[in-house]
């Protein structure tokens, strides 16, 4: 069993998302700290690109920091960043990127410094359901989840990519790019119904998400919620001095789960 899964396995997961490098690496490694002792169950890292298209302003603005600092943010140095942050952590840790750098890294040499550091999945919002099988062989080999998303499309299209999954379901709440909400009009229970009837995979509900009773609500739902915008405005109100911040954000979600 992965350790992703077996995380899923032991409570209703608060997955947490945060950029790489913003505002630098130490303190991201710093921030991983604070939100597993806060009690996140899991943490996405966001690897800095040029074009991140699922994201929202909030996220595509710390993309942009990342990648302003001095030296930029490689792949290399978030990878070396992380191969720290896993003697520290024991919680599952996977990278949201894009496929457009993972394409460029290599995908043997990028899932072998994810297995080499201590990452145990990736998400990839914009590899299309049909050019997964190109890059999940090999991320299997190499004992890395690839992370599904589905959206709320067509219920043939949710069972095809659902019956699919490893690691955890990333259910995408609404249509549109990442960002606080406050409604989702999404029936939700209906998508988590749908991808349990064709698999165990865990399910977890990501995009919009922001408030703990929107993580009460849906994660009665679910086995796990994700909030990344909401983290990453702590950190660009706050900067380098966020860890506090976040560490009370993260537990107040994470205890209503």
């Amino acid at each position: 069993m992965s350790k992703i899964k077996e995380a899923f396995q032991k409570k209703k997961v608060f997955v947490g998302f945060l950029t790489a490098g913003d505002p630098s690496l130490e303190k991201t490694e710093e921030f991983i700290v604070e939100m597993e002792r806060a009690g996140v169950g899991l943490i996405e890292i966001g690897i800095p690109f040029s074009d991140p298209i699922a994201e929202g302003p909030v996220i595509q603005n710390a993309n942009v920091r990342a990648l302003s600092v001095p030296g930029g943010c490689t792949t290399d140095m978030v990878f070396d960043m992380v191969a720290r942050v896993r003697k520290k952590v024991s919680v599952p840790l996977v990278f949201l990127t894009y496929l457009n750098p993972v394409y460029k890294y290599g995908y043997e040499k990028f899932c072998q410094k994810c297995q080499e550091t201590g990452v145990d999945g990736i998400i990839i919002p914009d590899m299309p359901f049909e050019e997964k099988p190109e890059l999940a062989p090999i991320a299997k080999e190499y004992g890395v989840d690839l992370i599904s998303l589905i959206a709320p499309t067509s219920e043939e299209r949710t069972r095809m990519i659902a019956k699919d999954a490893t690691g955890y379901v990333y259910l995408v709440s609404s249509m549109g790019v990442t960002g606080v909400r406050s409604e989702i009009t999404t029936d939700i229970g209906s998508m988590v119904e749908m991808v349990r009837s064709v698999t165990d995979t865990p399910v977890a509900v990501g995009f919009g998400i922001s408030t703990p009773e929107q993580a009460k609500k849906y994660g009665a739902l679910t086995d796990g919620v994700i909030v990344g915008s909401a983290i990453v405005k702590i950190i660009a109100q706050y900067g380098a001095e966020a860890g506090s911040h976040i560490y009370e954000y993260v537990k107040s979600m994470a205890e209503v789960l």
